[in-house]
C-alpha cells in the first residue's frame, strides 16, 4: 500500500526498550484531515500518532513504528500503563459524528495487517482509545465497525447469546478487568464496552452485556495476550 511520509516532531524513544505489542485506533475529532495533520505535527500541541488515514484512504506516516508517538495519554490496558511505549497509534480523520468511509476502512485493514505481521500483534491487542481511557475518551466511537475488523482477524468480537445471563455489576466489572479495561466509573466502563461490542445498547446493564463480556473474558483474557516478549 502507498504510504506518504509526513514526519511529526512529537515523538521520543520507547521507554525501557519496549517494542509495540498492541495498536490503538482513534478518531481525530476535527473538522478536516488537514486540520488534524497540522495539530499532530505542531510541537506546541505535543500530540502525534504513527499514522493518519484520511477519509479518502490516504495513509500518512508521522512517526516511525520503532519510535514512541504521543497518541494515547493517560490510561492503561491490563498491566500496561505506558500505552504509548507499547503501541502503534492510528488516527482516522473523522469528526466523531460521521460514518467511516469505505476507502478509509480498507486502508486501515491493509495497514493493520502489515503492522500486526511486523510486530506479531494478536487481534486481542487491537483496541480503541476509549478502551484504555474510558473516563476521558470516546473514540473511535459507536460508528466504528469493529465487527468488520474481527471478520478479518484484525480485532476480536463476540456474538454470545444472552441465554440465562443475569445483570450482575460485580461479575461484569470483573470480566472487563480480565479483558483489559482499566479501573473507571461503572457507567463509563459500560459505555466504552458497549461502544465497541454492543453499540446499539441502551439503559442499565443488560443480559446481553453480561454474555458478551463473559465470553470475551473467557476467550481473550488480558494475561494470555500479554506474554509476547516486548523488551530487547
Amino acid at each position: 500500500m502507498a504510504i506518504t511520509p509526513h514526519p511529526s516532531p512529537n515523538q521520543s524513544d520507547r521507554r525501557g526498550g519496549a517494542l509495540p505489542d498492541m495498536a490503538v485506533i482513534h478518531y481525530t475529532g476535527m473538522a478536516t484531515a488537514a486540520a488534524a495533520l497540522a495539530r499532530l505535527c505542531d510541537p506546541a500541541a505535543e500530540v502525534s500518532a504513527h499514522y493518519l488515514i484520511t477519509e479518502d484512504g490516504r495513509v500518512l506516516a508521522l512517526v516511525a513504528e520503532e519510535r514512541r508517538a504521543w497518541h494515547a495519554g493517560a490510561g492503561a490496558w491490563g498491566a500496561v500503563s505506558d500505552v504509548n511505549s507499547r503501541s502503534v497509534g492510528i488516527e482516522l480523520a473523522n469528526t466523531g459524528a460521521a460514518p467511516f468511509p469505505e476507502p478509509q476502512m480498507t486502508a486501515l485493514e491493509r495497514l493493520l495487517e502489515a503492522v500486526m505481521r511486523r510486530w506479531a500483534i494478536s487481534p486481542a491487542r487491537i483496541i480503541g482509545h476509549a478502551d484504555m481511557a474510558p473516563e476521558r475518551k470516546d473514540d473511535p466511537g459507536p460508528r466504528f465497525d469493529w465487527r468488520r475488523l474481527a471478520r478479518r482477524d484484525l480485532a476480536v468480537w463476540s456474538d454470545a447469546a444472552a441465554d440465562g445471563a443475569r445483570p450482575d455489576a460485580a461479575a461484569f466489572a470483573d470480566a472487563l478487568t480480565r479483558i483489559g479495561y482499566p479501573p473507571a466509573g461503572a457507567a463509563r466502563r459500560l459505555a466504552a464496552f458497549r461502544a465497541r461490542f454492543r453499540p446499539w445498547g441502551r439503559g442499565p446493564l443488560a443480559p446481553a452485556d453480561m454474555a458478551r463480556a463473559a465470553d470475551l473474558a473467557r476467550r481473550f483474557p488480558v494475561d494470555a495476550n500479554a506474554d509476547a516478549p516486548y523488551l530487547r
